[in-house]
């Protein structure tokens, strides 16, 4: 049977949780930790037992096994990893012992990794607002590979001809990515004024009356941190992702290409300040409307991460 290649891949309520959620100011880190953890831990309380065990097994598996199950503390050890998990894709970016392709020299292959890549272009892709030649020119330069990795990575779980060890690298990939799927600014391609591609938001700086430590920030980070501050965990994460269940209901079964088209209208119609100034100010409005639209975007992923998990694992 044909076997995907890796290389095409590579002790509050919840009322107070959620207060705590939306008055807190958010450090501009790197949807950030807060927000995988948070679609990581609704999935896995939305799934029954027998995925749960082929997860934990294939974490298990994992190289970097050791270093979530540090981090996981105390309490339930397969759910607290697979939360853990969630963020390992973005974690490798700042990892040594991973390169960045076209940037950095190829670093030694360890042992159970199929290389060392980091994957930048995974957590992305470019679709552009308008129809004009510009947009699409930047669209075929520069488009990342986030709507054909979803595809790519869920037939390598549930392969069964994929082996043991591409399932247990390929499987945070997919936890985090389906995340990053449901973030508007992972998904679109934005001209500026002057006709330049703003890279997702980061080109574009806004003035953030909300988090006081750092007031000037890209637009893309102040979306990444509506979630929550990125060091949430425990108690408090678990408030929360019972505060997001509670508040947004299960959503009819979809592909991961309507998961990234419903991003896009969303960065097309919500994601930007409204106006045209260059260096816009977050209003009231904007602010909430935001994080209403980032708390549904990160309950759906959650849902949606635990039926792909069923569906794929299924008899394994």
């Amino acid at each position: 049977m044909h076997r995907p290649s890796l290389k095409r891949f590579a002790w509050l309520s919840i009322g107070h949780a959620m207060l705590f959620l939306l008055l807190l100011p958010l450090p501009a880190l790197a949807w950030n930790a807060a927000g995988h953890r948070l679609v990581a831990c609704i999935a896995w309380d939305h799934l029954d037992q027998q995925p749960r065990s082929v997860i934990s097994q294939l974490l298990r598996e994992h190289p970097d096994y050791a270093r979530w199950r540090q981090r996981a503390g105390d309490g339930d050890t397969d759910r607290s990893t697979f939360i853990e998990a969630s963020t390992w894709p973005d974690d490798i970016r700042k990892d040594t012992r991973f390169y960045s392709a076209g940037v950095d020299a190829p670093t030694p292959t360890l042992p159970g990794f199929p290389d060392m890549e980091r994957r930048r272009d995974w957590h992305y892709v470019n679709r552009p607002f308008g129809d004009s030649r510009e947009d699409q020119r930047h669209s075929a330069t520069i488009s990342g590979l986030l709507d054909k990795q979803l595809v790519t990575l869920a037939q390598t779980l549930a392969s069964p001809g994929t082996t043991r060890s591409e399932r247990s690298y390929v499987l945070p990939w997919l936890i985090h990515l389906t995340g990053d799927a449901h973030q508007p600014l992972h998904t679109s391609l934005r001209l500026n004024a002057e006709g330049k591609f703003d890279r997702l938001g980061n080109g574009l700086t806004v003035i953030n009356p909300f988090n006081p430590r750092k007031s000037a920030t890209t637009l893309h980070a102040f979306w990444d941190d509506l979630p929550g501050p990125v060091w949430l965990r425990g108690e408090r994460l678990d408030a929360a992702c019972q505060a997001l269940s509670a508040l947004y209901p299960r959503p009819t079964p979809s592909s991961s290409a309507q998961w990234i088209d419903e991003s896009w209208q969303v960065a097309r119609s919500s994601a930007y300040p409204p106006g045209d100034d260059s260096q816009p100010t977050i209003s009231v409005e904007f602010n909430e409307n935001a994080r209403a639209i980032a708390n549904r975007r990160i309950a759906e992923a959650g849902y949606r991460l635990a039926d792909l998990l069923r569906d794929l694992l299924r008899g394994q």
